[in-house]
């Protein structure tokens, strides 16, 4: 239920659904001729997509959550197994064609491969299933052997996970097939934006991972004006920033983090 909860809200909650949607109550308030509320759900609208296209919103919004957890300055000396989050993949294209082709965070599969190459003797677990309420695709933990092997990453090292549709079910079902023992070291990859809620919910189930963020989306050197991107990216950024406030809120109250926003 949970799941399906936080489809059905992110869809109206997304900010260009969010302004899509108040456009075509303008659009009826005018026809039954209510002009001063029509006035101010176009205005919502506007200002929505403005904000978020035009200005620093969104990559201030999502400066916090890429810096709360900064990569190590050096890879541990020995490790034991490499965690990927999957959400790296494009599951429709894929399911049809074949192949592996990447998304915008497929920047974590490119990272656990170079990860993997340096400490060959690490496992590689690979979680994720299909992740959408509707549209049909190929998992992620179906995927990424042919993406993985083809980088050099031994068959035989590879871990896969593909029923998980949240980051709350990766860490569940990782930390159920997973025999981490004490003292052992395990890296978490996931997209920076990503790693507060990640680590949280790790936490949660008892798997202690050292994080190592991937995938950046902003510099972290922006300040409040204009935006520095184009539109398209500059927007996409308020939606993946406000989706991940949104979790980090619903996953504490649901009392699956222990913290609003988890701390190193």
């Amino acid at each position: 239920m949970f799941f399906v909860l936080s489809k059905v809200f992110w869809f109206f909650a997304q900010p260009l659904n969010f302004a899509i949607i108040f456009m075509g109550l303008t659009f009826l308030l005018l026809i039954w001729r209510w002009r001063r509320l029509a006035m101010a759900t176009a205005a919502i609208a506007f200002l929505v997509l403005g904000l978020g296209a035009w200005t620093t919103l969104g990559a201030l919004m999502i400066n916090p959550l890429e810096d709360r957890f900064q990569r190590p300055d050096a890879l541990p000396a020995k490790v034991d197994g490499i965690i990927v989050l999957g959400g790296g993949f494009e599951g429709g294209v894929n399911l049809v064609r074949g192949g592996y082709e990447l998304n915008a965070s497929g920047d974590r599969f490119v990272e656990a491969a170079i990860l993997a190459r340096k400490h060959p003797e690490a496992k590689v677990v690979v979680t994720g299933g299909t992740g959408t309420l509707l549209l049909d695709g190929e998992a992620d933990g179906v995927t990424a052997p042919r993406l993985l092997t083809a980088l050099g990453v031994a068959p035989e090292c590879l871990i896969l996970e593909s029923k998980s549709r949240n980051t709350y079910e990766n860490a569940l079902f990782t930390k159920q097939i997973v025999d981490a023992k004490p003292g052992e070291t395990w890296l978490l990859i996931t997209s920076a934006f990503h790693m507060p809620r990640s680590i949280g919910l790790f936490r949660k189930a008892g798997f202690d991972v050292v994080p190592w963020p991937a995938d950046y989306r902003a510099s972290g050197a922006e300040t409040i004006g204009l935006a520095e991107d184009n539109p398209q990216d500059s927007l996409q950024n308020m939606a993946i920033a406000a989706r991940e406030w949104a979790g980090l809120l619903a996953y504490w109250l649901a009392g699956r983090t222990e913290q609003l926003l988890p701390a190193p």
